[in-house]
Order: C-alpha cells, then sequence, then structure tokens
C-alpha cells in the first residue's frame, strides 16, 4: 500500500494521513479548529501541531469559539507555560482573535462552513498528480480565503496556510494518484 510521500510510519501520522486528511469536512466548529491548527503550523513541521492537538484541545475549550472568545488575557498567561502546546504569544493570541472573527461572521449571517467552502463552489477540488511535487503550496484560491479571511479579522492564515488548511478538511485532496487514499483507489 502506497501513501503520500509526507507521511511517516508514526501511528499518528498514518491515522491522520489515511482518516482525515484530504476527507470533507463541514462542520463549522471543526474547521475553525483546523484553521487556528494551521496557524499553529507556520515555521513548524504538522507533525508537531498533530502530537499536541489533544492539548490544544484541553487549553481551547475544545475549540468552542463562544468560550474561546471569552478567554482573558492571565489565561493566555497560564497557556505561554505549558509545555503541552507551542508557547508562542502571538499564535496564541491568533486563536482567541480567530474565535471573535468567527463569532462576528456568524452574527453577521455568514456561516464559517459556508463561507469556506464558497470558494471551491461548495465542491471538493480532486487533484489528479502523480507526484508530490505536482501538489502546489498555494493556489489563486487559496490567495483569495487568506484575504478574505484577513478581512474578517482573522490572524496567521496567510496562504499557505490556507491551501493546508483546505487540503486537511477536503476543500482540495491532494492525495497523490498512487495513494491508497486517492478517491480513485477507494474500494
Amino acid at each position: 500500500m502506497q501513501r503520500c510521500g509526507w507521511v511517516t510510519q508514526d501511528p499518528l501520522y498514518l491515522e491522520y494521513h489515511d482518516n482525515e486528511w484530504g476527507v470533507t469536512q463541514k462542520d463549522g466548529q471543526k474547521l475553525f479548529e483546523m484553521i487556528c491548527l494551521e496557524g499553529q503550523q507556520a515555521g513548524l513541521s504538522w507533525i508537531t501541531v498533530l502530537k499536541k492537538r489533544e492539548n490544544y484541545r484541553r487549553c481551547f475549550h475544545q475549540f468552542d469559539p463562544v468560550a474561546v472568545a471569552r478567554m482573558q488575557p492571565d489565561e493566555v498567561e497560564v497557556l505561554l507555560q505549558d509545555t503541552g502546546i507551542i508557547r508562542h504569544r502571538g499564535k496564541i493570541d491568533a486563536i482567541i482573535n480567530n474565535a471573535k472573527a468567527y463569532l462576528a461572521m456568524e452574527a453577521n449571517g455568514e456561516p464559517f462552513s459556508e463561507f469556506v467552502w464558497s470558494f471551491v463552489n461548495h465542491t471538493p477540488q480532486v487533484t489528479q498528480a502523480a507526484v508530490m511535487s505536482d501538489i502546489p503550496s498555494t493556489t489563486p484560491v487559496s490567495d483569495a480565503l487568506s484575504k478574505a479571511l484577513k478581512k474578517r479579522g482573522f490572524k496567521f492564515v496567510g496562504s499557505t496556510t490556507c491551501y493546508s488548511f483546505m487540503q486537511a478538511c477536503g476543500l482540495v485532496n491532494d492525495h497523490i494518484t498512487c495513494c491508497i487514499s486517492h478517491p480513485g483507489n477507494q474500494r
């Protein structure tokens, strides 16, 4: 069985690749969690964030945007001492900020899931790349999503982060064509 070249033999990574990455996700709160986690990855490897995901869920109220938006500066100070997450003030503040931006969108009648999925016309885009080097790190769509999220107040949502988010949540399915998880190889 062949997998995409970025996957290691780490069981957590295998599980993520085989059962989550590229799988259509339309739940707004789960999409919120993933855009925040992708922002935590900036300058790091995804496995670093993935290994800390349960700690992030614990620290950020299971990514409930209402609870996260209510977090106070003293809670941030505690989080800066928590070795279970990436202790970067800007990244921690971004999660809280993004929760507020998410809630503002919802309050303005712009559900987060509908918003992000509109960038791919609500249809997962399936890549037909034979090798990983054919898969981009950004696209015009991720550029547009990044710009739109920033306009709405989101932080740590550059185009590369947005494209990784799109891959992770199945807006694009970038499994290479010989991968067991590519839609053309599903039994």
